[in-house]
C-alpha cells in the first residue's frame, strides 16, 4: 500500500477522536469571561525629535528603554467569534535616554488597552487563536529628571497623554475545561510630547513611542 492511502486511513481512524475530543473541549461560547495574568513586556520602538530649546532644534535626540510587569487581560465573549478584550497591567517603569548624555530621567505609565477580537475557530476547538483591532490609552506619571551630572540643569518634565490604535494577535489553549494557557502580543501607537525646562530655557520633544507588548501567562475561563 502507498503512503498516501496509509496517512488517508489513520486520518478516517482518528478522525472520530479528534472530533469527540474538540467537541468535549467546548472552548468558547457566549457570555462566557477569560481572565488571565502573566509576565507582559513593553518594548518600544520609538522615533524621536529633535530636542527643540527655547524653540530652536537641537542634535539631541531620547531614547525610551524597554520594561516587564505583570500583566492582566480579560475577555468577555459576545458570541463565540467575537470578544470584547481588555488589557491592564501593573505600572511600566521607563528610562529615557539622551544621545550624547546617557539616562535622563525616569517616568511611569499605564496603558490601557479596548480591542474587539475575533475567534476564527469557533467554541468547538481548544485551541483558540485570535486578532484583534480597538484603542489605547496612554497615561503618562512620576516623571523625574535623573539627579547627578547628566541632569545638566533639566528639570519640570511632564508628557501628553497619548490615544491610539492598538493591534493585537494571540492564541489560548485550553488544558482543561477552566484553564488556558495565553500568548499574545499587541502594537500601540504611542505619540507623546515631553515638555521640560534647562534652567529657566524651555524645551520640548516629540517621540513616537509606537511599542510592542507581549505576553505570556495563565488563564481560567468563567
Amino acid at each position: 500500500m502507498s503512503r498516501v492511502p496509509q496517512k488517508l486511513s489513520a486520518a478516517i481512524l482518528l478522525a472520530p477522536a479528534l472530533l469527540a475530543a474538540s467537541v468535549t473541549a467546548q472552548a468558547y461560547e457566549t457570555g462566557d469571561v477569560i481572565l488571565r495574568a502573566g509576565a507582559v513586556a513593553v518594548d518600544p520602538q520609538e522615533n524621536s525629535g529633535k530636542v527643540k530649546l527655547d524653540g530652536t532644534a537641537t542634535d539631541l535626540e531620547v531614547g525610551v528603554d524597554s520594561n516587564v510587569q505583570l500583566g492582566l487581560t480579560g475577555t468577555f465573549m459576545l458570541s463565540d467569534k467575537l470578544g470584547l478584550g481588555l488589557l491592564a497591567a501593573t505600572p511600566f517603569k521607563h528610562t529615557i535616554n539622551l544621545n550624547g548624555v546617557g539616562e535622563l530621567a525616569e517616568i511611569k505609565h499605564l496603558p490601557p488597552t479596548l480591542t474587539l477580537q475575533y475567534f476564527p475557530l469557533g467554541s468547538g476547538s481548544a485551541l483558540q487563536p485570535y486578532v484583534g483591532a480597538g484603542l489605547n490609552y496612554t497615561t503618562f506619571f512620576s516623571e523625574d529628571f535623573k539627579s547627578g551630572p547628566s541632569a545638566g540643569g533639566f528639570n519640570d518634565l511632564s508628557l501628553d497623554d497619548s490615544w491610539g490604535l492598538a493591534l493585537e494577535a494571540g492564541v489560548d489553549y485550553m488544558l482543561t475545561d477552566n484553564i488556558v494557557v495565553n500568548a499574545a502580543v499587541w502594537y500601540a501607537d504611542i505619540d507623546t510630547e515631553a515638555n521640560f525646562k534647562v534652567g529657566d530655557i524651555p524645551g520640548k520633544v516629540s517621540v513616537d513611542i509606537d511599542p510592542y507588548v507581549y505576553m505570556v501567562g495563565l488563564g481560567y475561563k468563567f
